[in-house]
């Protein structure tokens, strides 16, 4: 499993950040631009928890496996794999949640005379804290399933006799 690389967590939320405030000037100049819903914080915010209650979890079961004390509960090993795909999936989805949030919050600053655009804003920059919260709990969860096998670099091949 390969490790997620910031560098693509951050050009995925540059790409959508334009994308997104290209788009919220072009639908406010056609029509009325949709709400940033009060939920997305909040979702953002659980799956954030979630993240991290699971890394902490396997972070003590790991490390009582590792001191051997007795009655230590052990990690399986696809069950962590599914925890470490589910973080890496949840960091690129809040990257890119993140950049359309951010570029419609952009936007958005130019109206802040405008209560309810004013209210948007805000929605908008706590879902981007949101998020980068779920990418930092999910980054928190990768290395701690990383193997101690992956710190290596894999081993020169010997040439053929």
């Amino acid at each position: 499993m390969r490790e997620l690389r910031i560098r693509v967590l951050a050009g995925v939320f540059a790409v959508a950040a334009v994308l997104s405030w290209a788009g919220a000037r072009l639908w406010n100049s056609i029509g009325t631009l949709p709400s940033v819903p009060l939920a997305a914080p909040v979702v953002l915010a659980l799956i954030a928890v979630v993240l991290l209650a699971t890394a902490i979890s396997l972070r003590a079961r790991l490390r009582a496996q590792r001191e051997r004390r007795p009655g230590a509960k052990g990690v399986d090993p696809l069950m962590a794999a599914r925890a470490v795909v589910f973080g890496q999936s949840s960091a690129l989805v809040a990257a890119l949640v993140a950049g359309m949030y951010g570029g419609t919050g952009v936007f958005l600053l130019e109206f802040l005379d405008i209560p309810t655009r004013r209210d948007q804003a805000v929605y908008a920059g706590f879902s981007v804290l949101a998020a980068i919260a779920v990418i930092a709990a999910a980054l928190f969860l990768e290395r701690v399933c990383k193997l101690p096998e992956d710190d290596e670099d894999p081993p020169a091949t010997a040439p053929a006799a």
